[in-house]
């Protein structure tokens, strides 16, 4: 992103989600006025952007436990 995504102070713009039958399981995104943050377990909370690789591993992190849940 040419400018930050406010609140953010990073140039990134992301969204990754996991889906299962239609429904966000697990999802990390970035949106105006909210900021970074993740939607897990159904409900949502702050996420602290580091990295895009550690992006990345906390989101395989957060799925690979919701891909086992039946």
């Amino acid at each position: 992103m040419p400018q930050p995504v406010p609140p953010t102070s990073h140039g990134y713009k992301y969204r990754a989600v996991y889906w299962v039958n239609g429904a966000r399981v697990v999802g990390f995104d970035i949106e105006r006025g909210k900021g970074d943050h993740c939607h897990l377990d159904g409900g949502e909370r702050a996420y602290r952007f580091t990295t895009a690789e550690a992006l990345v591993e906390d989101f395989i992190a957060a799925v690979d436990p919701a891909r086992s849940k039946p």
